[in-house]
Order: structure tokens, then sequence, then C-alpha cells
């Protein structure tokens, strides 16, 4: 698998309206997923080796679905990341009132940006972060638009992280046992899909090499099933 070249296609809880019951029961499905692929465990080993002098305070999550995932990494960072203002971006607000309660009782602070990236991505002014997260989000671009995302990203943030699908044939054989974690039709279908769609190699580096500044990458496999990116600019420290 690691010698084919990349195919996206479009997932099916893409197409689904957000309060459809199979959407709802597939971002139920993505938890669980998680789980499997140590995603938590990755993001915290991955922040933790990034060169920021500071811990952020001014954060967006693109693609951020339902926000558990990132609030899982808030309450595991407990006191030494406090006072952080978190924007969530997706295409649709999908964040429960309970979700936005227990941010509340951590001390951060969320706004819910429902947009699409790209336009968010164009739209001036350019608010700037200390970090920028993607979790399973940037398998869905071709590598054109995905060069264009990643370049805007780079104009708005001092630090990048990505966790993606890694592309190769374990991955792919356990996306098709989904099942066995309880993941229903919708899940079982898009998890092949991303899989076919992930990354390996430097194939993110490549998205990113036109990013305008100096910048510390790395690219590397994460264990089980990830593919993970960052990027800090030279010198990043919080605002």
């Amino acid at each position: 698998m690691s010698g084919l070249k990349r195919r996206v296609e479009p997932e099916v809880l893409d197409s689904l309206q957000p309060r459809d019951p199979k959407a709802v029961r597939a971002r139920r499905d993505l938890r669980r997923v998680h789980f499997t692929m140590r995603s938590l465990s990755i993001l915290k080993s991955a922040i933790a080796d990034l060169p920021l002098e500071t811990p952020p305070r001014r954060i967006i999550e693109i693609g951020a679905g339902d926000g558990s995932l990132m609030l899982r990494l808030a309450r595991s960072l407990g006191s030494r990341w406090s006072n952080v203002d978190l924007t969530l971006l997706d295409r649709a607000d999908v964040v429960d009132e309970n979700t936005l309660k227990e941010y509340e009782k951590l001390g951060w602070s969320v706004r819910i940006h429902s947009d699409d990236v790209f336009t968010w991505a164009d739209a001036l002014p350019r608010i700037t972060y200390d970090l920028c997260v993607a979790n399973l989000f940037l398998h869905h671009f071709r590598e054109p638009s995905l060069a264009g995302l990643l370049k805007a990203v780079a104009n708005r943030t001092n630090a990048f992280l990505a966790v993606e699908p890694r592309r190769n044939r374990f991955s792919r054989l356990s996306s098709r046992c989904v099942g066995l974690i309880g993941g229903n039709a919708v899940t079982r279908e898009d998890a092949v899909k991303s899989v076919d769609a992930g990354f390996n190699g430097r194939e993110l580096s490549e998205c990113w090499r036109n990013a305008d500044g100096a910048w510390t990458v790395r690219e590397y496999r994460a264990f089980p099933f990830s593919h993970c990116f960052s990027a800090a600019r030279e010198r990043a420290s919080a605002s």
C-alpha cells in the first residue's frame, strides 16, 4: 500500500445531515476509533515534542467534529494549560452542551466556528493562533487543495499538528475490522476510504514546503495506525 498513490473519495459521513441518526452513530463510533488508534496518547506525545517556549493560549482545531477528542486532551493536560481560548472549526456545529460545560470546568473558553475550512482560510482579517490541530481531517483533500490549505494554516499559526491515517497494508487490513469495535455501516465504509486517502513518507511535508517563514518540521509513523506531521515556526512562542 505504501507504494500506491493516494485515492481520495467522498466519505459517507460527509454527505449526511448532522442530525441524521446514522451520522450521530458514526460520530460515536469515531470515539472508539480514536481509542483504538491511541489518538490521545499520540497527540500528547507530539505536543510535548513541539519546540514552543510557553504553553499555547490560543488554539484552533480544524475539522473538530464533536470536540470530544480535544476535550480529552484538555483534561489530560490539567492545570499545565490554563486560560486557553479554543476555537472548534467544522462545517456543522455538532458540539453538545455537556461538552461545552466540561470545557468550562477546565477554564477553557470555547468558540464554535461553523464554516467550510477554505472559507475560513480565505477570510479577513486573519486571526492568528499559537497552535492549530487537525485530527483525521487532512486526508479528505487532494494535493492541490491540501497544499493551499496548509499554506493558509501556516499564515495563521505558530505551530501545527496533524494526526492522520497511515496508508499501508496493515492499516488497510485493520480498517476492514472496525465492525469488531461496533462500527456501523457508515463507519465501516469510511474507515477503508480514510486509509486509502491517508499518508506516508514525506507527503505532508511536500504539501507544507511552500509555507512562508522558517519552520521546524517532523513527519513520522505513530503506531499502530497513524501518520503524524508537526511544524513549528522557529522561535515560536505563545502570543
